[in-house]
């Protein structure tokens, strides 16, 4: 299969949306590339006493429109390019949601599945000793990604407290409750892919309750699989996938029950009254919705041609292809792009630093009302600038947003 560098694509991703917008050429260079990239090295005191030196990075794309904001990954293959990229899309995403943030992503390269919770915690600690300096309310409010979760948050949120003598729950979202996290906050990637799956339901006649599929099935994969049918009032879930296989029952896979047999069994695989398949077919199952949920360049030139299902809602960063989302393009399959559909993160992410920044804290109903709100207008947005252009949706997307953050960036004497 094709490797594809997750930089470039987003770079060609900005490169045509510019066309469109006919942004100048300072714009349109400042735009391409971070504000302000950090590399570091991390010595790490292991459990049989030695010291592991790991590397971390933070990439703060734009704050043209507010501080950076987004993950941190502990993953072994994490790369420079990844993160880059990774950053502008969360730059796309939170101006695409309309919230005053910029984007930025971070991680460290290191394998947690082979560490233990305290040499995680020390991980944790070691990359806000060295960063520090660079992150707070003001400046870039990271939260979890890949291998990371609240309780890595609260270790970063500790430290920084600990160094800065002072107390800024804010300076992390998707946090544990007790320590300033959101009600809410921890659904809110799912709950905001489903409130735009309801809403692209509603505009192209799709049937809600009929079937569908996810592949991946980690914290947001599990949540997605009861959402869809509490939000949209039915649905048959036919087959899931994980990094271990997948599952398939025609029939239809009781949610609730596959999410225990997974927090049971760490896996998918063996869930009772299904049968294996390919995890790759998935991907080409007949179904009203396919919720994209795993890593990078799922659906690509290769198998795109196959995909059956009505509506792609991308909850995983990065999914499909640029020239695979074009051909689903053609074929009239409704893609909703990830800087959309699984912005609800950085959405709720929002709705927590405003109760830190307050010291108020709404009712999870508020706060669902509020993601509710912002995603439902957020994809109006979108479907509009795309009618309007006959462009994809994705193109619709990065139209919206980057016609937000260039005026930002005018406007504030930068270009």
């Amino acid at each position: 299969m094709q490797s594809y560098n997750s930089f470039e694509v987003a770079q060609k991703q900005l490169r045509s949306v510019a066309e469109l917008l006919n942004l100048d050429r300072a714009t349109l260079e400042l735009l391409l590339w971070p504000q302000r990239e950090f590399k570091f090295t991390l010595p790490v005191k292991m459990d049989n006493g030695a010291t592991n030196v790991f590397h971390g990075y933070r990439i703060q794309h734009n704050f043209a429109r507010g501080p950076a904001k987004g993950g941190i990954r502990f993953h072994p293959d994490e790369t420079i390019d990844t993160m880059r990229a990774h950053a502008g899309w969360m730059t796309w995403k939170t101006a695409v949601v309309d919230v005053p943030l910029g984007g930025g992503k971070g991680g460290v390269v290191c394998d947690p599945r082979k560490m233990s919770v305290r040499e995680l915690e020390n991980t944790a600690r070691a990359y806000v000793r060295a960063l520090w300096q660079h992150i707070g309310v003001d400046r870039d409010v990271p939260a979890p990604d890949v291998y990371t979760n609240p309780q890595t948050m609260a270790w970063m949120m500790d430290e920084y407290e600990t160094i800065t003598n002072q107390h800024q729950p804010g300076v992390m979202s998707n946090k544990p409750l007790s320590l300033g996290g959101s009600q809410g906050r921890r659904d809110a990637t799912a709950r905001g892919g489903v409130i735009v799956v309801r809403e692209a339901c509603k505009t192209f006649g799709v049937d809600p309750t009929g079937a569908y599929a996810i592949q991946g099935f980690g914290s947001t994969g599990q949540r997605l699989a009861m959402f869809h049918q509490n939000l949209l009032g039915g649905g048959t879930l036919i087959a899931v996938s994980d990094s271990t296989g997948a599952v398939f029952n025609k029939n239809g896979i009781n949610p609730r029950e596959l999410v225990s047999h997974k927090l049971r069994t760490g896996a998918v695989e063996g869930f009772p009254g299904s049968e294996p398949i390919d995890p790759k077919s998935i991907l080409e199952l007949e179904v009203a919705v396919l919720y994209p949920a795993a890593l990078e360049n799922a659906i690509n030139v290769g198998n795109a041609d196959r995909v059956r299902a009505r509506i792609v809602c991308e909850l995983a960063n990065g999914p499909t292809t640029p020239q695979a989302d074009r051909m689903l393009f053609e074929k009239g399959v409704h893609v909703i792009p990830d800087i959309l559909a699984n912005a609800g993160g950085v959405a709720g992410s929002y709705l927590e630093m405003v109760q830190n920044r307050s010291s108020f804290y709404w009712k999870e109903s508020e706060f669902d009302d509020m993601l509710d709100a912002t995603m439902t207008k957020a994809y109006h947005s979108v479907l509009g600038a795309s009618r309007e252009r006959s462009v994809t949706m994705r193109t619709g997307a990065m139209l919206v947003a980057v016609a937000r953050v260039a005026e930002a960036c005018k406007l504030r004497g930068w270009v």
